[in-house]
C-alpha cells in the first residue's frame, strides 16, 4: 500500500502549477546556496594563502567573495576561522594583528609605542573590534590623536586615546540619525549585536565614548560646513547664527536683492508696499510642546558646543533676560479664549527643565531662521516667543515684515511696549518698516469673525498665496526625535536639534528647484481660472457698482479701520429682534386704534413666540433623556421630573391661549381621528403635538398669525446657523489644541468630554435649523414668500463642516467654502430683496478679486524668489572661493585640504544653481550667463561640476 506521505506528494503536484513548482525550485535552491556558504565552498580545495604560506583557514565576511587566507593577509574586518568543521568568529588581537599608526603600510617603525595596556576599541559600521595598536613614537611623530585622525579615526579623547570610531561608521550613523531618527543607544547596540548576538563574548561598553564622539562629529560638520576653517580668526570668531544653513529665496541684502532695493518714496506707506512688496520677508512663528527635555543635568555640567551660532538662542543671555522677568504675567486673550495665551503661565512643567520650545520660521519656504528657537520654561509665553522673534529679525534688514502666529491677534498688541524691556542689541528700527500681522489660514477657523478679516492672508493685498502653516510641516520631522532628546541634558540636547535643524534647510535647500517650480506651475493655472471666474462674474454686474465697490475695497486695504467690504450691510436679525419689531408693530396698531389680540397679556406675536420656544423646550428635553444612562441617579431623575412638570405646565398654560387664537387645534385634538401614538404622545410633554400654524397645512388659519410665524422662524433659521457656525469654530479650536497641548490619558478624556460636548451642541443647532427650514417651507405658498431658499438651503450632512474644511481635497484658493459660511446675515424686514440679493453679490465679487488678486500676486512672487535663489547660490559659490585662499597656512598639505574643501563647496552651488536655473527656464530667462570665477593655478577646480550631494558633502 501506498503510504500517506506518498499520497499527499502525488496529489500537491498534481495541484501545483508549473509557475508554483518553478518559484518552490528556486527557493530551494538559494537555501542550499546559503547553507553551501557556510563551508569553505570551493576555496576548500585551495592548500596555499596566496601569499604562499601554507594553510588558508581564515575568511572575512565583509569582503568580497568566500576567498579563504592566512592570519598574516587578514584585514580589519569581521574574521572567522575554519576550525575543522565550521567556521567561527575570532578577535584580530588574537590572529596578533597589530595596526601601526604614524607609517604607510610598506614603511617600519622603528620607535612603536603600544596603546595603554595595549588595549584599543575601534567602532566600526561593521561592528566594535578589539585590536591591537602601536602609535608611532618616531621625532617627527604627530600627537596620539592626530595619527588616529590621519587614518580617518576619530578618537574618543585628545589624552591618551583607547578608542576610537571611523569616519565611515559616524557618517554612517550621521546620516541614518536624520532620515530614520535612530538613537545613538539603538545604533551602537546595534553595532554590539552584530559583533556578538549570543552574549557568550561580551562586547566592551564604549557607549559613552561613542556618544560623545557623535556630539563633537555634529558639530565639527557644522563649523566646516560654515566655513569656519577657512577664517583666520577660526572657531573664537564664529558669530551668532553664523552656522546655520540660510533660506536662499529669502531676501538677503548684499546676497540675492537687486541694488536700490530699499528705495521707496518716504513717508507714504501704500507706496512702500507698491514697491517693496516682493522683497517682504516672511516669517512664521509657533510652539512644539512634544519637543520637552527633563531635568536632568544643567548647563554647567553639559553646557552644549553651539555658543548661539546656529538656530538657538545663545543660552546665558536668554536665561538671563527670562530670570529677569520671571514674576511677569501676559494679558489675557479676548478672542475666543486662546488656551496658549490664558494657560501659559499655569502649564504644568514638573520634572521638566524645558516644556516645549519655540520657533521661528521662513513662512514661504519652511526654513529654520538663524537664532530663532529657544526653550519654554512653562507655555507659549509672550516673554519667551518675544526674545526669539527679535533675535532672528536682527540678522535680516527688511523693510517690510509679514509675520505669521496662530495668536497674532493677541500677540502683536503691545509688542513694541515690550521690545524696549528685551536687550538693547536685540531691538529693530520700526521707523521706516512696514509691519503686518496674519493667523495662519489652518488656524483662523477657530477665532472670531473680526480676526477672520483682519488676520486673514487671503484677504489682504501683497502676500500671494501664503498660508503661514511653514511650523506645522517641520514638526513632523522634528517629533520624531523627540523620544531621546528629551533624555539629553542640555547642552546635548540643543546641539542635536541644531543638527537636526541643519538638515531639514538642507534638504529644503536641495529641493527648492522642483519645489518652487511646482508652486509655479500651480499658480498659473489658478491664477488664470480664478481671473476667467472674476470676469464672468463683473460681466453681470453693472460697471457704477464695481468702480463703488473696487473703491470700498481700496480703502479698506489701505486702512482697516475703514468699513469692512467682506462683511454684509444688511443688518443682522436675530428672534430677539423679530420678537421686538413684531411688539413694536403691535404697539403702533394699538395707538392707531387696532386691536388683533384676544388676550389682554398675550398678544398675537408672544402666542406664536411661546410656542417656538416650546418646541425648542421639547426638543432639550428629548435629548437630556436619550442621553440619560441605563442606570441614572436619583438626583438625575429627579432634575428630569422637575423640568418635565414644568413643561408641563406651560404647555397647560399656552394651549389655553391657543384655543383663542386657533380653534381649529380644538377640534383637531378632540376628533376621534387621532391614532393612537397622538394619544400616548399626548401623555409625555415632550412629544406633544403643538400644532403651530406652519403645522396646518390642509386647515385654515389666521393669516397674521402665518406671517408672525414666518417672521420668526426667518430669524430662528439664522440663529441656528449662528450657533452651528459657533460650534463648529470651537470644535476646530479644540482638536487643535488637544493634539498640539495635551498628552495623557487623563487630560485626552477631558479634552474627549468637551469635544463630545461640543458636537451634541452642534446636532441641536443642525435639528434647529431643520425644523425652521421645515415650517418655512410649509409657509412660504400660504405668506407668498418666494425664493427665499436660494439663502436659506437645505442643510446636508456634507455642508456642515469648518471654514477651512473643504470638500474634495481643495483648499480656499482653489475650492469652496460651505454655503454655511456665506449666507447673509440680513432678515426680511427693513431691506428690500433687490438690497439683499445686491449685498450678497457684492461680498462674493470682494471674494473673488481677492481669490484673482492673490493667485497674480503668488505667480509674481514665485518668480522673484527663483531668481533671489539663483542670485544667492552665485553669492554663495563665489563666497567658497574666496574662503580657499583667505587662511593661509604653513604647510602645503593642509593648505591643499583647505582649498580642495573649499573648490568643491563652490563647485557645488554653481552645480545647484546651473540645475535649478534649466528647470525654471520656462519661467526664468536671466539676461547673461553667469561664469564661474577663475581658480587660482596652484588649486584647480574639479573638472566635473558635482550632482546636489547630500547634508554630508
Amino acid at each position: 500500500m501506498r503510504t500517506d506521505e506518498a499520497t499527499s506528494r502525488e496529489s500537491t503536484e498534481k495541484d501545483s502549477s508549473p509557475a508554483v513548482m518553478e518559484t518552490e525550485m528556486i527557493q530551494a535552491r538559494q537555501g542550499h546556496t546559503t547553507i553551501f556558504l557556510e563551508g569553505r565552498a570551493h576555496e576548500a580545495q585551495r592548500t596555499h594563502c596566496r601569499c604562499g604560506n601554507d594553510g588558508p583557514k581564515y575568511r572575512c565576511r565583509d569582503c568580497f567573495g568566500t576567498e579563504m587566507s592566512c592570519h598574516q593577509c587578514c584585514p580589519l574586518h569581521t574574521i572567522e576561522e575554519r576550525n575543522g568543521s565550521f567556521f567561527q568568529r575570532i578577535k584580530l588581537k588574537t590572529l596578533g594583528l597589530r595596526i601601526q599608526l604614524g607609517h604607510t603600510p610598506s614603511d617600519r617603525c622603528f620607535n612603536p609605542r603600544p596603546s595603554t595596556a595595549d588595549d584599543f576599541v575601534i567602532i566600526d559600521i561593521n561592528g566594535i573590534h578589539e585590536v591591537a595598536l602601536d602609535f608611532c613614537g618616531c621625532d617627527i611623530a604627530q600627537v596620539r590623536y592626530k595619527q588616529l585622525l590621519r587614518v580617518r579615526w576619530y578618537p574618543a579623547t585628545t589624552t591618551d586615546p583607547q578608542t576610537a570610531a571611523t569616519f565611515n561608521v559616524l557618517e554612517h550613523f550621521h546620516l541614518l540619525s536624520y532620515e530614520s531618527k535612530i538613537s545613538a543607544y539603538e545604533f551602537f547596540h546595534g553595532l554590539a549585536r552584530r559583533t556578538d548576538n549570543t552574549g557568550l563574548s561580551p562586547i566592551r561598553d564604549r557607549y559613552s565614548a561613542f556618544m560623545r564622539m557623535v556630539h563633537e562629529w555634529r558639530n565639527l560638520r557644522q563649523l566646516r560646513r560654515g566655513g569656519r576653517g577657512h577664517d583666520p580668526g577660526g572657531i573664537a570668531e564664529t558669530k551668532a547664527g553664523e552656522l546655520a544653513v540660510l533660506c536662499p529665496a529669502c531676501p538677503h541684502p548684499g546676497k540675492n536683492l537687486p541694488s536700490g532695493w530699499e528705495n521707496s518714496p518716504p513717508g507714504m506707506r501704500q507706496l512702500t508696499l507698491v514697491y517693496r512688496w516682493l522683497y517682504a520677508l516672511f516669517i512664521a512663528i509657533d510652539a512644539n510642546f512634544r519637543l520637552k527635555r527633563k531635568a536632568v543635568s544643567s548647563d554647567q555640567m553639559d553646557p552644549g558646543l553651539n555658543a548661539g551660532w546656529a538656530y538657538f538662542v545663545e543660552e546665558c543671555a536668554y536665561k538671563t533676560y527670562l530670570s529677569e522677568r520671571a514674576g511677569e504675567r501676559q494679558e489675557r486673550s479676548t478672542c475666543v479664549s486662546h488656551n496658549a495665551v490664558n494657560m501659559a503661565d499655569i502649564k504644568s512643567s514638573r520634572g521638566l527643565a524645558a516644556t516645549g520650545i519655540g520657533t521661528v520660521d521662513c513662512a514661504r519656504h519652511e526654513f529654520k531662521l538663524p537664532n530663532g528657537v529657544g526653550d519654554l520654561q512653562k507655555g507659549e509665553r509672550y516673554l519667551n516667543m518675544d526674545y526669539l522673534v527679535f533675535s532672528a529679525l536682527v540678522g535680516f534688514t527688511a523693510t517690510m515684515l509679514n509675520i505669521s502666529y496662530d495668536i497674532a491677534c493677541q500677540w502683536s498688541k503691545n509688542l513694541w511696549n515690550r521690545m524696549d524691556s528685551i536687550p538693547a542689541h536685540l531691538h529693530i528700527p520700526r521707523s521706516n518698516m512696514v509691519i503686518r500681522y496674519f493667523v495662519p489660514k489652518f488656524h483662523i477657523a477657530a477665532h472670531v469673525a473680526a480676526c477672520q478679516v483682519n488676520f486673514s492672508w487671503n484677504l489682504t493685498k501683497w502676500v500671494g498665496r501664503t498660508d503661514g502653516e511653514a511650523p506645522e510641516r517641520g514638526w513632523a520631522n522634528a517629533n520624531r526625535v523627540a523620544s531621546s532628546t528629551k533624555e539629553m541634558g542640555p547642552g546635548t540636547r540643543r546641539d542635536t536639534l541644531d543638527d537636526h535643524f541643519g538638515d531639514w534647510n538642507w534638504k529644503k535647500t536641495t529641493t527648492v528647484g522642483r519645489t518652487l517650480k511646482r508652486k509655479m506651475e500651480e499658480a498659473v493655472k489658478w491664477e488664470r481660472e480664478h481671473r476667467a471666474a472674476l470676469y464672468d462674474l463683473e460681466a453681470t454686474v453693472q460697471p457704477a457698482l464695481l468702480e463703488e465697490w473696487g473703491l470700498e475695497v481700496r480703502i479698506w486695504e489701505e486702512d482697516n479701520t475703514q468699513p469692512n467690504p467682506f462683511e454684509s450691510k444688511v443688518a443682522p436679525i436675530t428672534q430677539a429682534a423679530v420678537r421686538s419689531q413684531l411688539a413694536e408693530s403691535e404697539a403702533q396698531e394699538l395707538r392707531a386704534g387696532i386691536n388683533h389680540s384676544l388676550d389682554a397679556d398675550v398678544s398675537p406675536s408672544v402666542f406664536i413666540s411661546g410656542g417656538i420656544e416650546l418646541e425648542d423646550m421639547q426638543q432639550r428635553l428629548k435629548r437630556d433623556i436619550a442621553n440619560l444612562s441605563l442606570h441614572p441617579t436619583d438626583k438625575q431623575r429627579e432634575a428630569i421630573v422637575h423640568r418635565t412638570n414644568a413643561l408641563q405646565r406651560r404647555i397647560d398654560s399656552w394651549t389655553r391661549y391657543q384655543q383663542l387664537y386657533m380653534p381649529t387645534v380644538s377640534t383637531l385634538r378632540s376628533s376621534a381621528e387621532m391614532s393612537s401614538s397622538a394619544r400616548q404622545a399626548a401623555f409625555k410633554p415632550q412629544d406633544f403635538l403643538l400644532y403651530l400654524p406652519s403645522a396646518l397645512n390642509y386647515l385654515d388659519c389666521d393669516r397674521r398669525l402665518m406671517e408672525y410665524e414666518w417672521e420668526i422662524r426667518w430669524a430662528q433659521a439664522h440663529d441656528a446657523l449662528n450657533e452651528l457656525r459657533s460650534h463648529l469654530r470651537l470644535r476646530s479650536h479644540m482638536y487643535k489644541f488637544k493634539d498640539k497641548h495635551l498628552r495623557g490619558q487623563a487630560a485626552s478624556t477631558r479634552a474627549h468630554n468637551l469635544i463630545a460636548s461640543i458636537e451634541a451642541k452642534k446636532d441641536a443647532a443642525m435639528d434647529k435649523y431643520k425644523r425652521a427650514h421645515r415650517a418655512l417651507g410649509s409657509l412660504s405658498s400660504r405668506v407668498d414668500k418666494m425664493g427665499w431658499e436660494d439663502t436659506l438651503r437645505p442643510l446636508k450632512h456634507e455642508d456642515v463642516r469648518s471654514m477651512g474644511d473643504f470638500a474634495g481635497g481643495r483648499s480656499q484658493g482653489t475650492g469652496t467654502i460651505s454655503w454655511i459660511w456665506l449666507v447673509s446675515h440680513g432678515g426680511t424686514t427693513g431691506h428690500s430683496e433687490n438690497e439683499r440679493v445686491q449685498d450678497r453679490v457684492r461680498m462674493e465679487w470682494c471674494k473673488a478679486r481677492a481669490r484673482a488678486a492673490r493667485w497674480s500676486e503668488e505667480v509674481e512672487l514665485l518668480a522673484e524668489e527663483m531668481r533671489r535663489v539663483l542670485a544667492f547660490l552665485e553669492w554663495q559659490g563665489n563666497w567658497w572661493h574666496e574662503r580657499a585662499v583667505l587662511r593661509p597656512l604653513e604647510k602645503i598639505t593642509e593648505q591643499e585640504g583647505l582649498r580642495a574643501y573649499a573648490y568643491r563647496q563652490a563647485a557645488l552651488r554653481f552645480a545647484m544653481r546651473n540645475s535649478f536655473q534649466a528647470r525654471w527656464s520656462f519661467v526664468v530667462q536671466p539676461n547673461h550667463t553667469v561664469s564661474e570665477p577663475a581658480v587660482d593655478d596652484s588649486g584647480p577646480l574639479i573638472d566635473a561640476p558635482p550632482v546636489v550631494e547630500d547634508f554630508e558633502e
